[in-house]
């Protein structure tokens, strides 16, 4: 196995390295280039940001949840290949310097990476591009100041480089290059681990120190990375990442792609699949509640069999989802129609935190009656759930203030929530019956967004 993509402007083939070794081990332990942190080893603090560059342009990551064959055919600048090669500093260099935007420095090199991604690609919401990267002195300011000065100053050209297109024995064995070849590949290993974006799996290694006998990194499979948006339906591969499914939905439904802007952080949306996000079956995840409150229907595929479910439908139990081995997620679907769909994301932090609570409410009202009725939670079960006893509660009834009381306390019969560290079940309960009136507050005009709540 021999990985070959750029390295700071030069093509570096790396020959019989274990697959799940991660970038940040490599640069430091391998390299000498000790410029990206390790931090949190999570993905959390930002400390190891780097940028790559593919196909889709430039993208801030992860180093130490990014595998080492993940980099195949792309092209990677860490900090130090930022400046150019005779000294002369990157405009974001030089404005850190000048706005005073580092004290200790441990965060710095990451800082760095994030807002050169962001600049190379003409993003200026700088508090979205840094809210995945963590800074214990400045306060953020003059960082922020930073960013702003060279909003409009040119991308420096010794910064550009094309990936590589690389074929050898890494495709199509541990790396399939499209759908046909990974049905081939996982029906041959059904009991391999599928990686896609890592922002999961990475931590199995980083924190769990687990080995990974039998590994398929899912990235060359870029059928998988498309998106079909039609009058009817829109179709995600399951390798869309988040930062597109999010740029996708913003003018569909807005609710749920503000609520993509809270999910993570920029690097983690970069990496982070909307299949991945399904496929792991977590109880606390943000987007099952929100797809399932739409009726998504998930595509699954083994070898050239196909079929497709109710997304409510593919989550069975706690760790148990209706996959058998060698099945994979192929897509996800939702349709379009009426927007009434709401997200609530009731967190600790406003950024890259996990959901206490997350309710998805999609209600249909017509002449002042319930006609239709969808509500989704995660953080209240085992598995993403739908309230459908609220559900009932609700359909059929004039949409009034006495309906919604009355149906608050039809949450005891659907939900029987956990306490732990992000919440108590009394207050899970106590807030996804809030939830309820927020959703017919927002319906009547009532809506404050959560950052401009006194």
């Amino acid at each position: 196995m021999t990985i070959t993509f750029h390295l700071n402007g030069d093509e570096v083939s790396v020959p019989d390295i274990a697959p799940t070794t991660t970038l940040l081990d490599w640069l430091r332990n391998t390299r000498g280039l000790n410029g990206t942190k390790e931090g949190c080893n999570e993905g959390d603090c930002g400390a190891c940001t780097v940028m790559v560059t593919d196909q889709d342009g430039p993208k801030a990551l992860n180093a130490c949840i990014l595998f080492m064959p993940q980099l195949h055919g792309k092209s990677l600048h860490t900090v130090e290949g930022v400046a150019n090669p005779d000294g002369t500093l990157h405009p974001v260099q030089k404005a850190m310097i000048d706005h005073h935007g580092s004290q200790c420095g441990f965060c710095t090199p990451g800082f760095i990476m994030s807002m050169v991604t962001a600049h190379t690609a003409g993003a200026t919401d700088h508090d979205d591009q840094l809210a995945g990267n963590l800074c214990r002195c400045t306060g953020y300011a003059p960082i922020i100041r930073a960013a702003q000065a060279v909003q409009t100053a040119p991308v420096p050209k010794w910064l550009v480089t094309k990936p590589t297109q690389p074929q050898d024995a890494l495709d199509n064995v541990m790396r399939p290059l499209s759908a046909n070849d990974l049905a081939y590949q996982y029906a041959q290993r059904p009991t391999a681990t599928l990686i896609a974006g890592a922002t999961d799996v990475g931590l199995w290694v980083t924190k769990q120190l687990r080995d990974l006998d039998d590994v398929i990194f899912l990235d060359g499979c870029d059928d998988l990375k498309e998106i079909s948006v039609t009058q009817d339906e829109v179709r995600f591969g399951a390798l869309v990442n988040m930062n597109r499914v999010r740029e996708t939905l913003t003018p569909i439904y807005p609710s749920y792609a503000d609520m993509i802007r809270r999910y993570a952080s920029q690097q983690v949306r970069n990496a982070a699949t909307i299949g991945g996000n399904i496929a792991n079956g977590s109880p606390i995840g943000d987007n099952p509640p929100a797809l399932i409150a739409l009726g998504a229907r998930v595509h699954l595929r083994k070898q050239n069999t196909r079929r497709a479910i109710l997304l409510e439908d593919f989550f069975i139990d706690y760790g148990k989802q209706d996959r058998s081995d060698g099945e994979f997620i192929e897509a996800i679907t939702l349709p379009r129609g009426q927007d009434a769909l709401r997200v609530y994301k009731v967190s600790k932090r406003f950024d890259q935190d996990i959901s206490a609570v997350l309710g998805a409410f999609n209600i249909v009202i017509d002449q002042g009656y319930v006609t239709a009725a969808c509500i989704a939670f995660g953080g209240m079960a085992a598995i993403p759930k739908r309230a459908k006893h609220v559900e009932t509660a609700l359909i059929g009834k004039a949409w009034t203030a006495d309906t919604i009381r009355q149906a608050q306390s039809a949450f005891d019969a659907d939900f029987s929530p956990l306490s732990d560290m992000r919440a108590s079940a009394l207050y899970r309960l106590e807030t996804a019956r809030a939830l309820l009136a927020r959703y017919a507050a927002d319906l009547s005009g009532d809506h404050i967004p959560v950052l401009e709540v006194q």
